[in-house]
C-alpha cells in the first residue's frame, strides 16, 4: 500500500473516530432522555423509523451530489447537521417527545450524508488487501469510543443530577462535531467519476450471475436485527437499573470486550475463515439471548452484551467485506461505487424498517417482558439469514 493512501486512510479513521465519539457521548443516552419523558417503546421505535426513512432517502438523493459533485462537502454537511440536531434537542428539552418525527428525520439526514460520503471515500482509500485491516481499526475505534463516551456520560449525568448532565453532554457532542468538520478539511478532494444512475439497484437485481441479489438479500437480513437492537438493549438496561451510571458501566464493559475481539479479529481473522466464522458468530449472537428468558435484569443483559461484543466481529467483518469486495471486483463496479454504496445502505434500511415494523406491530398488542424477549430472539435470528445469503459469495471470493 502506498504511503499517501496510508495517510488518507488514517485521517479518514480519525474523522470516523471523532464522529462516532460524539455519537457515543450523546447517542447512547438520547433514547433514554426521551424515554424518561414518556416510557413508550413504540414512540422510540417510531423515532428510529423516522431516522431510517430520512437516511434511505438521503442516501438515494445525495448519491448524485457525491457522484457528480464534492463528496467532501457531503461529509461535512452531515457532520454539521448532526450538530444542529443536538442544538434542537437542547432547545426543545423535555418537549422533544412532541417532535419525534422532525427530530428523527433531521438525525437520519445527518447520518445519511455522513455515512454515504464516508463509505465512498472508504472504498477509495482501501482495497481487498487492506480492507480487513481498516474494518478492524473502525471496530477498534468504535469500541474505544464506546468505552470512554457512554461511561463518562453516565457519570456526568449522575453527578450533575439529570437534566443539567444531559444538556452538558449534548453540548459536548456539538463541540466534537465542530472539531470533526475542521479535521475533514485535511482529507483530499476526491475525483468526480461519471453520471449518477438512479436505478442502479434495480439493474443489479436483474444481473444473470445473481451476485448482487444474494448480497442485497444478506444486507436486508442484517438490517432486521440492527433496527431494533440499536435502541432496545440500552432501554432494557436503563429500565432494569434506573441509573444512567449503570448504563454507562454496561457500555464500558461491553465495549472493552468488543475492543479486544475486534483487535483479535483484525489480526487473525483472514478472508479464508470468513464463511465458517460468520456462521459461528451469528449462532453465538443468538444463543446469548437465551438467559433473558430466565429473567431480564442487569446480569442477564450483561451476558447478552458481553456475548454479542465477543462474537460480533466474526459476523460483521465478513458481512461488510462481502459487499465492498464485490464493488471492487471489476472496473465497471468500481466506476459505480457511489451507486453501489447507496444500494448497500438502502438494503440495510429496508431490513431495519422491516424489523421495526414487526416490533411496533407486536408491541401494539402486548408489551410484557416475555413478548419483548421473544421478539429479541426472533429478530436475533436474522444474522443467520445474512450468512445463508452471503455464504456463496464468500466461497466465490475466497476461491478467486
Amino acid at each position: 500500500m502506498k504511503q499517501p493512501r496510508d495517510r488518507q486512510a488514517v485521517l479518514l479513521l480519525a474523522v470516523n473516530g471523532l464522529f462516532v465519539l460524539a455519537g457515543a457521548l450523546s447517542g447512547t443516552f438520547l433514547n433514554v432522555y426521551l424515554w424518561k419523558s414518556k416510557q413508550d417503546y413504540i414512540m422510540i421505535a417510531w423515532f428510529t423509523i423516522a431516522q431510517q426513512i430520512a437516511l434511505g432517502i438521503t442516501f438515494w438523493i445525495a448519491g448524485k451530489w457525491v457522484k457528480e459533485g464534492n463528496k467532501m462537502n457531503t461529509l461535512r454537511l452531515g457532520i454539521a447537521i448532526a450538530g444542529l440536531f443536538y442544538l434542537c434537542i437542547l432547545f426543545a428539552g423535555k418537549n422533544a417527545i412532541d417532535y419525534i418525527w422532525p427530530l428523527g428525520l433531521l438525525l437520519g439526514m445527518s447520518l445519511g450524508l455522513f455515512w454515504l460520503a464516508f463509505n465512498v471515500v472508504y472504498f477509495e482509500v482501501t482495497d481487498a488487501e487492506n480492507r480487513d485491516w481498516f474494518n478492524g481499526w473502525v471496530g477498534l475505534l468504535g469500541s474505544m469510543t464506546g468505552i470512554v463516551g457512554p461511561w463518562l456520560s453516565g457519570i456526568l449525568i449522575t453527578l450533575m443530577h439529570g437534566e443539567q448532565g444531559y444538556r452538558f453532554i449534548f453540548s459536548a457532542s456539538m463541540v466534537i462535531f465542530g472539531c470533526t468538520v475542521v479535521l475533514s478539511f485535511f482529507l483530499k478532494k476526491r475525483k468526480v467519476n461519471g453520471k449518477y444512475d438512479w436505478m442502479e439497484g434495480v439493474k443489479r437485481l436483474k444481473e444473470a450471475d445473481g451476485s448482487w441479489r444474494l448480497t442485497m438479500g444478506g444486507l436486508v437480513m442484517q438490517g432486521i436485527r440492527e433496527g431494533v437492537f440499536s435502541f432496545l438493549i440500552f432501554l432494557l438496561v436503563y429500565s432494569a437499573t434506573n441509573q444512567e451510571a449503570r448504563l454507562g458501566q454496561f457500555m464500558l464493559i461491553t465495549s472493552a470486550v468488543s475492543l479486544v475481539s475486534y483487535w483479535a479479529a483484525g489480526k487473525w481473522f483472514k478472508p479464508t475463515y470468513r464463511r465458517p466464522g460468520m456462521l459461528f458468530g451469528a449462532v453465538m449472537m443468538l444463543l446469548v439471548i437465551i438467559p433473558l428468558f430466565w429473567k431480564v435484569n442487569y446480569v442477564t443483559l450483561l451476558i447478552l452484551g458481553i456475548g454479542t461484543s465477543l462474537f460480533i466481529p466474526l459476523y460483521m467483518l465478513p458481512a461488510i467485506a462481502v459487499s465492498f469486495d464485490l464493488m471492487g471486483v471489476n472496473a465497471k463496479n468500481a466506476e459505480k461505487r457511489v451507486e453501489l454504496v447507496v444500494v448497500r445502505e438502502i438494503c440495510l434500511m429496508i431490513g431495519r424498517m422491516a424489523g421495526l415494523i414487526v416490533f411496533i406491530a407486536v408491541l401494539s398488542i402486548r408489551q410484557d417482558p416475555l413478548t419483548v424477549t421473544m421478539l429479541l430472539a426472533i429478530l436475533g435470528t436474522s444474522p443467520i439469514g445474512t450468512w445463508l445469503f452471503m455464504r456463496k459469495m464468500m466461497k466465490r471470493q475466497t476461491a478467486s
